[in-house]
């Protein structure tokens, strides 16, 4: 079960939001369908990213996935603990294995997100 105060993209990311300021991550479902987490290629502060742009990596035994942007904005921080410990986005994906912070440009874009009961529902359908 996924946790009910997140919004969710088609592409398997979360987002949660605290004022101005979004964190990033990948869902449970997008962690297991990957399998064991090996690397993770983490923005930079400071870059921009636009909602639908690749802006991270995470590669793991069975493929290499982009990671995108579910909002527009500017990237304040980033996950520093996953270059050590790639495998928090398999033990953790909504806590301790969050990728980025993006300070939003434009959060009348959370609209277009799905709620947990909308996920829920795109995912028993894929």
């Amino acid at each position: 079960m996924n946790p009910a105060d997140l919004k969710y993209t088609k592409e398997h990311e979360w987002i949660r939001v605290s004022g101005k300021r979004a964190i990033i991550g990948i869902t449970d479902y997008a962690q297991k369908e990957l399998g064991d987490v090996v690397f993770v290629d983490l923005p930079s502060p400071g870059q921009e990213v636009v909602k639908g742009d690749d802006f991270a990596v995470v590669e793991s035994v069975k493929a290499v996935s982009d990671v995108y942007a579910p909002i527009s904005g500017i990237i304040v921080e980033v996950n520093d603990n996953l270059q050590d410990s790639p495998e928090l986005l398999n033990s953790d994906p909504y806590n301790d294995g969050w990728i980025a912070v993006i300070e939003m440009r434009d959060p009348s874009e959370l609209a277009e997100l799905m709620t947990n009961e909308e996920y829920e529902a795109f995912i028993k359908g894929a």
